[in-house]
């Protein structure tokens, strides 16, 4: 019925970012059928020993939203220091050359306290970011999958992954960008401000409530394409690790078996995403630091290989904190004991179709 070429790719799911080569419109199934059908294995994936809530419920939705709080805020709140001089890199750098130099700069200005500044706009902001990431994810991720069907989540998994992530992080930036700005006039504008509660009266009195906002476009820029490199890179490498790298099933490994994978896939992806988002990353941060700075204004002024600058600090810092999160996210997940399906695997329904069982 289907060529040995696109068994063979069914097979070894082979490019994982591509779209499937073929189409099964050959059987029509009514999408009232899907979205029950997939509401049914919801329900009874839900029903599972152990497990404290049902997949997809309104408390699933709010735990995942808590450890998205709790995975964002804490990690980022960590490397301050680090974001700190990653910052200063970027919008200076020739004052400060390099990362160690950065430290040396920042150490004899300011003192230890001084790589701290701007942690409390961090911590709250990249709380509510994590809420709607981790929250928003889940949500959009069920509501595409039950609009698509079964079949179809598993064919175009990954773009399911793709814009499941984007949906959640367009909401996750406008949360984001007024404490982003606040925290990056305190790291790059010596003398300004040392804390939130100066610092967000000043700006506004300054230049108004666009001042909080003026960055968001550019925070889609660099947070958008992150989060989606972020979370299909870490969901396709959790299937590939499991099925080439682990000697066992994931049903078979313990639950410190399973968080280990998690943060290797973690910082597996925080690379990829560090690489993808820095250009966009040095814009916001030279705009925030400059009033009545545009985005292109900034772009064309730091050129082709200012945007590069700080991105070693930038994988070091993306890369750790990437793989963090995922480790505390999934770590709320089994403490919580809220459902964690496996991997995905072929349907059967689609197996047939496929000629690959009886």
């Amino acid at each position: 019925m289907y060529p040995t070429t696109l068994t063979q790719l069914a097979r070894s799911g082979a490019n994982p970012f591509s779209a499937p080569l073929f189409s099964l419109q050959q059987v029509e199934e009514p999408k009232q059928k899907l979205h029950v059908e997939s509401s049914t294995r919801r329900l009874a994936a839900a029903s599972a020993e152990g497990e404290s809530c049902a997949f997809g419920s309104n408390q699933y939705y709010a735990m995942c939203g808590f450890g998205g709080i709790l995975s964002c805020g804490l990690t980022h709140t960590i490397v301050v220091p680090l974001d700190l001089v990653k910052c200063r890199l970027q919008v200076d750098p020739d004052k400060y050359k390099n990362i160690v130099n950065g430290f040396k700069v920042t150490l004899k200005e300011d003192g230890v306290r001084g790589l701290g500044k701007g942690w409390a706009p961090t911590f709250i902001g990249y709380s509510m970011q994590g809420l709607c990431k981790f929250g928003f994810y889940e949500v959009f991720k069920i509501f595409y999958s039950d609009l698509i069907g079964e079949e179809n989540t598993y064919l175009w998994r990954t773009s399911l992954y793709l814009v499941s992530s984007a949906s959640a992080e367009f909401f996750a930036d406008i949360a984001l960008a007024p404490m982003e700005a606040c925290k990056v006039r305190i790291q790059t504008k010596p003398g300004y401000a040392n804390t939130l509660r100066e610092c967000a009266p000043k700006m506004y009195a300054e230049e108004g409530l666009w001042v909080f906002y003026k960055g968001v476009v550019p925070l889609w820029m660099r947070q958008i394409p992150y989060t989606m490199m972020k979370f299909a890179c870490f969901e396709r490498t959790v299937e590939l690790l499991y099925k080439y790298a682990v000697p066992k099933p994931r049903s078979e490994c313990s639950k410190s078996e399973q968080l280990v994978v998690t943060f290797v896939a973690g910082y597996i992806a925080g690379v990829f995403c560090a690489i993808v988002s820095h250009p966009a990353d040095s814009v916001v941060s030279v705009l925030n630091k400059e009033s009545g700075s545009t985005a292109m204004g900034v772009l064309k002024k730091l050129g082709p290989k200012g945007v590069w600058k700080g991105l070693v600090a930038r994988i070091i810092m993306i890369g750790t904190l990437t793989a963090l999160q995922w480790f505390i996210y999934d770590s709320v997940k089994v403490y919580f004991r809220l459902p964690r399906p496996p991997p995905p695997e072929m349907p059967e329904s689609l197996k047939k179709k496929l000629g690959l069982t009886e």
